[in-house]
């Protein structure tokens, strides 16, 4: 694969707008809500319709359906900008444009992109995407749920957990495996309205450790009939339906991670100027000092692998090792930001009249969102390592 060349890390006049944009719309809209939607877990629809009638939901998706067509660099750039103020927010637009939307655009047909995309971009309809189960996380091979065909239907079973959306939606992809002998080749991919019959879901109760903002679901299938006119891609080809969009999902995690990083240093900068301790700035301690360097260096590091990735995606590379390298470094970089930010700020940094103890709440879920730190690493030297050329010789024998 080519290198990218630094010149494509010049925003473009589009790219700017919608970053500025985001910016204002994220101070005006999003900030005024954010603590009180935390605290009280309230998902707050209105500030996503606002969000959409703005048109910063459709980064990716075409203009016939109603989006921006800028690609994953501009989507990037709106989940900085957000992922700086509440990652609930930020969350919402990684499920409803990254996984649902832009899946919907690449594998459904035209009748399916007809009936929901410029909805979905509007935030008129909102999208949840039901992969994950209680036993089949990373293991999308174990998969439960079942899709049995009859006649010109499917008979979906099943139940799914932590299902960002799910209680609010109006369109879900569901994954279900229509032949468990073939594993992860059996597994099919259907959109179709929630109202469908058979398609149940349940808040979780429990409170969540961050992005408390955001629905989370438990969604089971009863018996619920979908016609083959919903499933996208050929049957067996979910998986690689499923991987697509998560691609577009990790890359939406590791520019919100960026913008909670942002957020923290640009915290710790301004406290440490007005903060003063034995008779100078906090700022000009020189252990202070190294917190602040070390924050931003990492900073410029996990907003360059981002970008990076992103421009790989809108040259049409695959750049499934660049994405997964981008989320594993952006989180856990902004997971050490969030917690050095805490211990400076002390006390203050203890309760929520700053923000910085929900970004150090936040952050955990990104590490953990469309697969793990563990399962990216293992991503990353899979790719590396290549196909083990001994196994290749023996299977030619």
């Amino acid at each position: 694969m080519s290198e990218v060349n630094l010149t494509m890390f010049d925003l473009s006049d589009a790219e700017k707008r919608v970053r500025d944009l985001a910016r204002e719309l994220g101070e005006k809209v999003v900030r005024p809500e954010a603590r009180k939607n935390d605290a009280e877990r309230i998902f707050n629809r209105d500030v996503l319709r606002q969000l959409g009638a703005a048109s910063l939901v459709g980064g990716p998706i075409k203009k016939c359906y109603e989006g921006l067509e800028l690609g994953q660099r501009a989507q990037a750039l709106i989940y900085e900008e957000l992922g700086k103020i509440d990652s609930s927010v930020r969350g919402f637009l990684a499920v409803q444009t990254g996984l649902v939307a832009s899946c919907i655009q690449e594998w459904a047909s035209e009748e399916i992109k007809q009936r929901w995309l410029a909805d979905m971009c509007r935030v008129d309809a909102i999208g949840c995407y039901c992969l994950t189960e209680e036993h089949a996380g990373s293991d999308v091979a174990a998969m439960a749920t079942r899709a049995r065909k009859d006649g010109d239907n499917w008979v979906i079973n099943g139940k799914k957990i932590w299902i960002t959306n799910g209680n609010v939606a109006d369109v879900a992809l569901v994954f279900a495996q229509a032949d468990p002998e073939l594993k992860h080749k059996g597994i099919t991919a259907f959109c179709l309205p929630t109202s469908t019959v058979g398609f149940r879901a349940e808040k979780m109760e429990s409170p969540e450790l961050g992005h408390r903002g955001a629905d989370h679901a438990r969604i089971y299938f009863e018996d619920m009939v979908v016609p083959d006119s919903a499933r996208m891609g050929e049957v067996g080809d979910g998986f690689k339906v499923a991987m697509s969009a998560l691609d577009c999902g990790r890359l939406g995690v590791a520019a919100g991670a960026v913008g909670v990083h942002a957020a923290c240093l640009e915290a710790c900068i301004d406290f440490t100027r007005r903060r003063r301790q034995f008779g100078k700035r906090l700022g000009d301690q020189q252990m202070i000092q190294k917190t602040l360097a070390d924050m931003h260096t990492s900073l410029e590091a996990a907003r360059l692998l981002t970008m990076k990735a992103a421009s790989l995606k809108d040259a049409g590379h695959q750049a499934t090792k660049e994405v997964s390298t981008a989320k594993l470094y952006a989180t856990e970089a902004a997971a050490e930001a969030a917690h050095a930010a805490i211990l400076l700020h002390g006390g203050r940094g203890y309760n929520n009249d700053y923000p910085l103890e929900r970004y150090y709440r936040d952050i955990v879920g990104l590490e953990i969102y469309e697969g793990s730190s563990n399962i990216q690493r293992l991503i990353i030297a899979r790719d590396l390592l290549g196909r083990d050329q001994g196994q290749v010789l023996e299977e030619g024998k």
